[in-house]
C-alpha cells in the first residue's frame, strides 16, 4: 500500500511486497529504491507502478492504459473486452428476454365478464408488479455498469487492440452524449406506476382514452427494450466472437425468439377482441342515452342498483354476443 499523500488499491501481491516501500512523490509514474536493498528491486517497483496507475484510475488525472496492462485496474473500471463484463452482459440479455416476455402479459390484464363489464385481473396486476420491479432492478444496474465501463478512444485504434480510456470523467462524458437517455426511460417502473395509481383514479368516460394513452406508453417502452437487445448482442459478439459458444445454445435462442414473436402476437389478438367487444357494448350504450352511463361497463360497479336494473332490462348481451348482425 502507498503512503504519504498517495492513494492505492491493495492488489494479489501486496502482502509480497509488504517490505517495499514506495516514494512519497506522488506525482511520479517512475519509481526509485536503494540500489543497495537485497529485497528484489523488481517487486518494490512493480507494486509502486501499480500503486501509481491504481491513483489514476481514482479519476485524478485524465488515464489512458493499454490494454495489455489494464489487469492493474480492473477492481475499479470495467474492461469491455474482460471476462467480468462479458458475463455481466449475458445475465443482463436473459434479463432483457425475460421481459419481453413479460410486458405482454399487461395486455391480458383485461377481461369480459358475461354481465357486460370489463375489470382488471388483480392477482395478475400483484406477479405482474412483483416481476416488473425485479427486472427494472437490472435495468438500473446496468446504468451504473455503464458509468464504470472503459472504452477504446478512436484515435488509438490504428494498429492493434487499441488504448483503454479509464478515466471516469471520460466515461461518463461520452456515455451522457450517447444512450444514457434512452436507458432511463427504459428503467421506469412505468407499468407499475398506470396499474396502480393513474388508472385507479379514473372514473366514466374517462377510461377508454386515457387507457387507449396507457397502452401506447406500454408499448413505446417495450420497443425501447427491444432495442436494447441489439447493442448488447453486439458487445457479446465483439468479446467472443460469437453470440452464442454452443450450438445447442444458438438454438435455445432462436427458439426463444420465434417463441416471444408468437407471444407477442397472441397477446396484441387478444388485446384487440377485447376492445372490440368494449366498442361494441359502448355503441349499445350511445344508443340508450337515457338509460345507460359508461360507467355501467366496468365490472367496479357491477353491484350498483341502478346498474344491476338496467343490464335486466337492456339487450346488450344479445347484441354483442358474436352471433348478432348489430355488430
Amino acid at each position: 500500500m502507498a503512503t504519504g499523500r498517495s492513494r492505492s488499491v491493495r492488489f494479489q501481491d501486496d502482502l509480497e511486497t509488504a517490505n517495499c516501500t514506495p516514494p512519497n512523490d506522488s506525482h511520479l509514474l517512475m519509481p526509485t529504491h536503494n540500489i543497495n536493498d537485497k529485497q528484489a528491486p523488481d517487486m518494490c517497483l512493480k507494486s509502486t507502478e501499480e500503486d501509481a496507475i491504481g491513483k489514476y484510475s481514482l479519476g485524478r488525472e485524465l488515464s489512458n492504459v493499454f490494454s495489455e496492462d489494464y489487469d492493474v485496474v480492473k477492481k475499479i473500471i470495467l474492461d469491455p473486452r474482460g471476462p467480468v463484463l462479458n458475463r455481466w452482459n449475458k445475465i443482463f440479455l436473459l434479463a432483457c428476454l425475460l421481459s419481453l416476455f413479460v410486458d405482454p402479459l399487461f395486455f391480458y390484464l383485461l377481461v369480459a365478464k358475461e354481465e357486460a363489464c370489463i375489470e382488471n385481473m388483480e392477482s395478475l396486476e400483484v406477479a405482474l408488479t412483483i416481476i416488473w420491479s425485479m427486472i427494472d432492478a437490472f435495468y438500473i444496474v446496468q446504468i451504473f455498469v455503464r458509468f464504470r465501463t472503459a472504452y477504446v478512444a478512436p484515435s488509438s485504434r490504428v494498429f492493434g487492440r487499441g488504448d483503454l480510456v479509464i478515466d471516469p470523467s471520460k466515461i461518463a462524458s461520452r456515455y451522457l452524449r450517447k444512450g444514457f437517455w434512452l436507458d432511463p426511460v427504459t428503467a421506469l417502473p412505468l407499468p407499475q406506476i398506470l396499474i396502480w395509481a393513474a388508472i385507479p383514479n379514473l372514473r366514466g368516460s374517462e377510461i377508454t382514452p386515457t387507457s387507449i394513452v396507457v397502452r401506447f406508453l406500454i408499448i413505446f417502452q417495450y420497443l425501447l427494450r427491444l432495442y436494447h437487445i441489439y447493442p448488447l448482442t453486439s458487445e457479446i459478439v465483439n468479446a467472443n466472437g460469437v453470440m452464442m459458444e454452443t450450438a445447442w445454445a444458438g438454438a435455445v435462442y432462436n427458439l426463444m425468439l420465434c417463441m416471444l414473436a408468437s407471444h407477442v402476437l397472441g397477446s396484441c389478438w387478444y388485446l384487440l377482441s377485447i376492445l372490440r367487444q368494449e366498442e361494441c357494448w359502448m355503441k349499445v350504450c350511445s344508443l340508450e342515452q337515457h338509460d345507460c352511463k359508461y360507467w355501467f361497463l366496468y365490472c367496479s360497479d357491477a353491484d350498483n342498483p341502478i346498474r344491476a336494473a338496467w343490464f335486466k332490462s337492456s339487450n346488450i348481451s344479445s347484441l354483442c354476443d358474436g352471433t348478432s348482425d348489430f355488430f
